[in-house]
């Protein structure tokens, strides 16, 4: 009797047989890649011969094999690390109107590539989009625009128009019927993230994900779509019509750098001069309680002014309320001035402000921060152009700070002619004549005594 051939399913990607069709290989995980074919006897889960894989040398890697280009933004430059990274995949959140899509459909037309640039909405009709794209002037020669939400639509426009940039607005309106039938599901992000990602990697490409955010300010669906990404931005507003960007995460640069426009009716402008967004311009004297301090916000040195108010206590206890400065911050340095001045703030509740909205971490803001609860406590007001930076320890000690010559020099340049910090190396404090501070007592004492 003559022995019936064996029916098996092959991948055409990687070579791995299985007795029955499977939708996605388990090793390679490619899609829709086993065909029907005849094998041995055998069968079972068998791999067809194949070379054997082979490590590469890190030493033999070409350090410029991901090539950057603009993304026609230099603020949006700034945050990434210098450009656009070929093969990176960039996720970018923020409330609700802030202006995500503007942000990106005018990057899209104005992108440093010559090759195309694909605008796939699932939130707005192509006429939405052209509307916009009118409203602020744009020539989106090269920009396609695709709505629609389905991947497997998607992926067949990515193989035949091979963009170089593609936008994905948003995250949350993608599907595929292999992921179930409701988009926006933990699942179905995943998975669709995951193969768009794939592509980019793969053809060379760029991927920009535009995601919603929660209440709480973070973005929406599993924390492993942040994981699988190269790199994630946080898009904020303040009051006014200044806008923020800033890196939560990036692998191809800082994570420090920010980015600041402000919106109007022609979209979002970059600010050439950030400083002045965050000083306020009196004709008088400073009130009690404000300071000006030198901060670093990734590669630029900013002045913002610190406002703080100091009030009885409601309760029994005092509180702090800070959202631009953090709160444990507020409440250590307000500590550091009860016990090294003996000034009484337990029974006082403080809130802070900064003017602008910038929101500050960096440690140069210690000292201004200290002279200006301390003139709120007082009701001495601070005087008038001079600007405070140092870090301050637990013990009221003032500490070096990074690039205290790039501070002192921002300073001068916007027209104070008083810097007030730790003491630099000898040159810097020799050329810019900076008034050195060892603690904190001594630094109050300065800061309350007229200029000569």
């Amino acid at each position: 009797m003559k022995k019936q051939k064996l029916i098996v399913f092959r991948c055409s990607s990687c070579g791995r047989t299985e007795p029955k069709w499977l939708g996605r290989c388990p090793d390679c995980g490619a899609w829709n890649t086993f065909v029907e074919t005849q094998g041995g006897p055998s069968g079972g889960q068998t791999k067809q011969a194949a070379a054997i894989p082979r490590s590469l040398p890190l030493d033999s890697v070409d350090s410029d094999e991901g090539v950057r280009f603009s993304s026609g933004s230099v603020e949006l430059d700034r945050v990434l690390g210098g450009g656009i990274m070929r093969r990176a995949a960039i996720l970018i959140g923020g409330e609700p109107g802030i202006g995500k899509s503007t942000l990106l459909l005018q990057s899209a037309a104005t992108a440093g590539t010559k090759g195309r640039v694909l605008y796939v909405s699932g939130e707005e009709s192509a006429g939405q989009l052209k509307l916009r794209a009118d409203r602020l002037g744009l020539s989106c020669e090269r920009v396609e625009i695709f709505c629609s939400g389905h991947l497997e639509e998607i992926t067949a426009l990515l193989e035949s128009l091979k963009p170089v940039v593609i936008i994905i607005d948003s995250v949350q309106t993608l599907y595929t019927l292999e992921a179930g039938l409701v988009p926006g599901t933990i699942n179905q992000m995943k998975y669709c993230a995951f193969e768009l990602i794939s592509w980019v990697k793969e053809h060379d490409a760029a991927l920009f994900l535009v995601a919603h955010v929660t209440k709480d300010g973070v973005i929406a669906g599993p924390k492993t779509l942040e994981h699988m990404v190269d790199t994630v931005l946080y898009f904020e507003q303040t009051d006014s019509d200044s806008r923020f960007l800033r890196a939560a995460k990036n692998r191809f640069g800082s994570v420090d750098e920010i980015g600041i426009w402000t919106m109007g009716e022609r979209g979002l402008s970059a600010v050439e001069d950030p400083s002045l967004l965050f000083l306020v311009r009196r004709d008088g004297a400073l009130p009690a309680g404000v300071a000006t301090a030198a901060v670093l916000e990734g590669s630029r040195t900013l002045l913002v002014e610190i406002q703080a108010l100091t009030v009885p206590s409601k309760g029994s206890s005092s509180r702090v309320y800070s959202d631009r400065i953090d709160s444990a911050r507020v409440s250590r340095v307000a500590a550091t001035l009860e016990k090294s001045l003996g000034l009484t703030l337990s029974d006082q509740d403080i809130y802070i402000n900064v003017a602008g909205g910038l929101r500050v971490n960096e440690v140069g803001v210690e000292l201004a921060l200290a002279a200006s609860i301390y003139s709120a406590r007082t009701g001495l007001a601070l005087p008038e152009r001079t600007v405070i930076s140092g870090e301050l320890t637990l013990a009221a000690e003032v500490m070096p700070v990074r690039r205290l010559a790039s501070r002192i020099k921002t300073a001068r340049n916007l027209g104070f002619e008083r810097f007030i910090g730790p003491a630099g190396d000898t040159e810097t404090a020799k050329d810019h004549a900076v008034t050195a501070v060892k603690n904190l007592r001594e630094a109050i004492s300065v800061i309350t005594e007229p200029p000569l």
